[in-house]
């Protein structure tokens, strides 16, 4: 388990939050750009090493009612990689202006550290994983298939 200095210091690394000392000696972390009305990233990061990271918009963690995920048990890398994730989730505008934005980029390749290659493809309304010409998997959403490809490892080949 990480301390809370390290966790600290992994939000603290990201310059698009702003740290709000709050009571308790707990440490909240906002992101002011937020596209709604949320901008808590880190909430609660605790002395004791306890903490959350909003969460609701990605797939993968489980959530409490308010969309925050214990981070308590996280590995710097998880706790970097959910952290990253969140702040792209409060980026993201109306998801079908994003789409709109993407219109020009149909297709995409991503690669693994092994050199394994996937493309995602918009092919009528959804978004395609092709290992090959194997379906691989569909997603409603770009951005759901982004997360699914950093999930697994992926990187996109620019």
């Amino acid at each position: 388990m990480l301390t809370f200095e390290q966790k600290l210091t992994i939000a603290e690394s990201f310059p698009e939050l702003e740290r709000k000392n709050v009571s308790l000696n707990r440490v909240n972390f906002h992101f002011e750009e937020s596209t709604s009305d949320k901008k808590n990233v880190v909430y609660h990061l605790h002395p004791n090493g306890n903490g959350y990271v909003y969460a609701e918009k990605l797939s993968g963690y489980k959530s409490d009612s308010k969309g925050m995920v214990n981070i308590r048990d996280f590995s710097e890398n998880e706790l970097r990689t959910i952290i990253t994730q969140a702040i792209e989730s409060l980026e993201q505008e109306d998801e079908s202006e994003t789409n709109s934005e993407l219109e020009d980029s149909i297709e995409e390749n991503w690669v693994n550290r092994e050199k394994h290659t996937l493309t995602l493809i918009r092919e009528e309304e959804m978004w395609n994983v092709y290992a090959g010409n194997m379906l691989d998997g569909t997603f409603p959403s770009y951005n759901e298939a982004k997360q699914y490809l950093d999930e697994e490892g992926f990187k996109r080949i620019d």
